[in-house]
């Protein structure tokens, strides 16, 4: 059976992070394929100004462009409406229906899945990839994914992804000062950033 990878994110921008998170799971997981799907409007980030979902969407395909294991899906951008992750599963589903979705996320988003929309079927129908993220205690996170399995049957694999503290928040805070990203970002989304004077 096919293995998808699904992480979605309002990406904005793309960074180190993000992809240091696809290639583990990929790998770890034996994945067939990583799907990362930029959010037109995400559920906790409503009052947030992004750059525009086709800006963050090219940046997104220029890294599938070089790392032939993630594609980019504009689902949720060409969806009106908050970006529900129980609805973009459900497509994703009903696009690869012999394959099994893992539904990839940080360790800080999996501790609050339960309380995300339509909790329900989203543990009992999918299986979850978490990567561990700076500042999150490991006996947490066991705890918790033990606690999801109890009550949801829930399949979960923690991957040993490389804990690289960086968020988009910082990067764009470092761009808006003119302070450089290049350690952050990869280079052909800093250049597209750049040209499209991004962030300023």
């Amino acid at each position: 059976m096919k293995k998808i990878g699904i992480m979605g994110g309002t990406f904005d921008p793309v960074h180190l992070g993000h992809i240091t998170l696809a290639e583990a799971a990929y790998t770890e997981a034996g994945l067939d394929e990583v799907i990362m799907i930029p959010a037109r409007i995400q559920p906790f980030k409503q009052d947030r100004k992004t750059a525009s979902g086709e800006d963050r969407f090219r940046m997104l395909a220029l890294l599938a462009g070089m790392d032939d294991k993630i594609t980019v899906s504009r689902y949720e951008l060409d969806n009106d409406g908050v970006s529900y992750t129980y609805l973009t599963l459900r497509e994703m589903q009903r696009r690869n229906q012999e394959a099994k979705l893992f539904f990839i996320c940080g360790a800080d988003s999996f501790l609050k899945i339960d309380t995300w929309m339509n909790a329900d079927e989203l543990l009992h129908d999918y299986s979850y990839i978490i990567g561990s993220r700076p500042g999150y205690l490991d006996t947490e996170l066991a705890d918790h994914m033990k606690m999801i399995h109890s009550r949801y049957g829930t399949e979960s694999i923690l991957i040993n992804n490389e804990k690289l503290d960086i968020s988009s928040t910082e990067i764009r805070r470092r761009l808006a000062g003119g302070m450089p990203v290049n350690e952050l970002i990869p280079p052909p989304v800093e250049r597209y950033i750049r040209e499209h004077e991004l962030y300023r």
